[in-house]
């Protein structure tokens, strides 16, 4: 199995972010998150461990917004070059205004940008996230590259995680959709499933392909009624337009276990099977895990097996993509668990 990994993710280090309620605390999605999962998978026989080739910025603009991912590129500098603001350190761009619903004009100056194109106030932007973002997806591209010249199986090992970032904004420590991006590029090939196993909803993809039939998106997550993103993961938000029913939501209450969350896998696995598609990319998030400090599930090490054991039994050319899972101790072990079933097959 072809791993994709890049040290560029080591240039993101956000030294904050905004918590729930305000707190100012450490971030939660640092670099020690990759490196963790990186001297796992190198333990195991079946890895081959790549760096990505360099695919441009237009599979990304397939599927962002070109002014945020200027945006993306260009905002640190701007903000290191603004005058100096006396009591402001300038080592994290943050908004501190966001537009309501109906105001999304898009402002000249760069905190007006940064509420327009940042969503939430958990991925804050540094001097080294731009280039992280971007090899992040590149990893993903490259993943996506093996499965079109034949390969069963591809991990892309992506820092920054990317299921949050929509077309047009960043949340969630999410930057550019890693996931989407590669699906994006698959769909130019055969139909293309979407099944994303992390805690919290995929509401960037979401976003991204809601109103598509040509890739279709599943998101199994903590409901959004007592958990982030709140706005979106509901089971009634199904696609629109060409669309409709090319989406689903499996939104799960806190506590879910191995046996629930199988017996939902076991629905999304269905849907995945009558749609028919030619390629599959799981968003793969190991803050399902019951020992997650970002999460409410139940999930064993054993269970994260099982999952990859019936995703893996559908037998589609797979891309597993890195998304969350924030207990670093035991991230490295729940990768190798649910990537065995994969390498196994």
């Amino acid at each position: 199995m072809n791993v994709y990994y890049s040290t560029d993710h080591l240039q993101h280090q956000p030294p904050f972010e905004i918590f729930d309620g305000g707190d100012k605390i450490p971030n939660f999605e640092v670099p020690e998150r990759a490196e963790r999962i990186l001297a796992a998978v190198k333990s195991a026989p079946w890895a081959n461990i790549l760096p990505p080739a360099d695919f441009g910025l237009d599979p990304i603009l397939a599927v962002h917004d070109r002014g945020y991912i200027e945006f993306l590129r260009s905002a640190f500098a701007e903000w290191q070059a603004r005058p100096a603001d006396e009591g402001i350190e300038k080592i994290a761009l943050l908004p501190a205004t966001f537009p309501p619903g109906r105001w999304r004009r898009t402002p000249k100056s760069l905190l007006g940008r940064a509420g327009l194109y940042m969503a939430d106030l958990a991925a804050p932007i540094t001097g080294g996230t731009w280039q992280a973002s971007l090899s992040s997806a590149n990893c993903a591209l490259a993943g996506a590259s093996d499965l079109l010249l034949g390969e069963k199986i591809a991990f892309a090992l992506c820092r920054p995680p990317g299921h949050h970032a929509g077309k047009d904004y960043c949340a969630g420590y999410c930057y550019i959709n890693n996931s989407a991006v590669a699906a994006n590029r698959l769909s130019a090939h055969g139909k293309t499933a979407i099944l994303d196993i992390d805690y919290h909803a995929g509401n960037g993809t979401q976003d991204i392909f809601y109103h598509r039939s040509d890739v279709l998106s599943i998101s199994i997550h903590a409901d959004p009624d007592f958990e982030y993103p709140y706005f979106a993961g509901c089971a009634d938000e199904t696609g629109e337009g060409a669309g409709l029913g090319f989406h689903h939501n499996f939104p799960l209450p806190a506590g879910t276990d191995s046996q629930a969350y199988l017996a939902t896998l076991h629905t999304a696995l269905d849907l995945i099977s009558s749609f028919d598609p030619r390629f599959l990319v799981i968003p793969a998030g190991m803050d399902l895990f019951a020992g997650d400090p970002l999460g409410k599930f139940a999930v064993t090490t054993t269970g994260i097996r099982q999952i990859g054991h019936e995703i893996a039994s559908l037998g589609l050319p797979s891309l597993v993509v890195m998304e969350g899972g924030y207990n670093n101790a035991a991230l490295g072990e729940n990768v190798l668990a649910l990537l065995q079933n994969f390498a196994n097959r």
